[in-house]
């Protein structure tokens, strides 16, 4: 099967801690914000805390 075309965002793979999956499921569950905006949120967090300056949306490099 074709995978979509997701034109705004850009697919990749990871794992996390086993304590950490329910804990992130009930947080969608119970915000009803998708896990996708969430890990967003958290990868900009994670980033301005590293000192990585944020950039506008269309300035950002598709590679």
């Amino acid at each position: 099967m074709a995978e979509p075309f997701l034109k705004n965002r850009r697919r990749f793979t990871s794992s996390l801690d086993n304590h950490l999956v329910p804990l992130f499921d009930e947080l969608a569950a119970k915000t009803r914000i998708p896990k996708s905006r969430l890990l967003d949120e958290a990868i900009s967090d994670l980033l301005l805390k590293h000192g990585v300056p944020p950039t506008k949306k269309d300035e950002k490099n598709d590679n």
